[in-house]
């Protein structure tokens, strides 16, 4: 067990931390110490409203997705996943729901083309952390001007895009979708936990893939020899395999499982 980097940069200036094994344990001692915002960030869990009333000037949470939109645990897995060309960041004034309190800052940001998980939720963290700021003085100048959600997108909108933690079916790459489907995919879930799949009848982990011309019309999932490594057929073309880690080895490249998966098939 060790710190967390938040623990350790609040050591280091000085910043009293709490761990509390449960959040009700945290509510007396913020009361006491007169706290007056409350911030939230990679909180996955509602919060007691107990806890929201303690400040006076109330709780803002960071969300990375350009609420309504992507309520709930995994909006940044999802947007690449549905193939978002836009996402961004909003500070939201907390209610007692999930994710559903006033906008009180909102940023939008492209999504690249090939950003994985991992690389969007470290930029938009950054960028959350500006808004955060920008909220926090807004606040002390009087100068907050909340909007209402349900403003900003229908109800059907804002339903199709409800997020939910992550089940070991959510990991599991559909072969029959199309290339451009099953690139997004795996980089949604990269570099962690990854996009789980059998190729040739091994278990794997999928690292990283990117569409290529295999010139195959084969059935979706069959592995497939390409000149630099291994590909797997989908709906509508083939991704090669770039890096991926089967069952009970190291992480590999995709030429260096092709090595080994078709030497054992001759």
């Amino acid at each position: 067990m060790q710190a967390t980097p938040v623990a350790l940069e609040a050591e280091t200036l000085g910043i009293r931390v709490w761990s509390p094994e449960g959040i009700r344990e945290i509510i007396e001692p913020l009361r006491a110490s007169g706290v007056d915002l409350l911030a939230v960030a990679s909180y996955g869990k509602i919060l007691p409203q107990a806890l929201l009333d303690i400040a006076p000037r109330g709780a803002f949470n960071v969300h990375p997705s350009l609420l309504p939109l992507y309520r709930g645990a995994t909006p940044v897995q999802a947007q690449i996943r549905d193939m978002c060309t836009t996402t961004g960041v909003t500070i939201i004034a907390m209610d007692a729901g999930m994710d559903t309190g006033d906008i009180l800052v909102q940023h939008a940001t492209p999504l690249g083309d090939r950003e994985t998980y991992g690389e969007l939720e470290a930029r938009l963290a950054a960028l959350g952390a500006q808004a955060l700021l920008e909220a926090i003085e807004l606040a002390e100048t009087g100068c907050l001007r909340p909007r209402k959600q349900g403003e900003l997108a229908s109800p059907q909108e804002i339903h199709a895009t409800m997020t939910r933690p992550l089940r070991n079916e959510d990991l599991q790459i559909d072969w029959t979708r199309g290339v451009r489907r099953v690139d997004a995919f795996v980089r949604s879930l990269s570099p962690q936990p990854l996009a789980r799949s059998e190729i040739g009848g091994i278990p794997c982990k999928v690292a990283e893939v990117h569409p290529v011309d295999a010139g195959s019309t084969a059935a979706a999932g069959t592995v497939l020899r390409i000149a630099r490594g291994v590909a797997v057929a989908c709906g509508d073309g083939a991704v090669a395999i770039d890096r991926l880690i089967p069952a009970n080895r190291s992480a590999m490249s995709g030429e260096a499982f092709a090595a080994s998966f078709f030497a054992r098939a001759r």
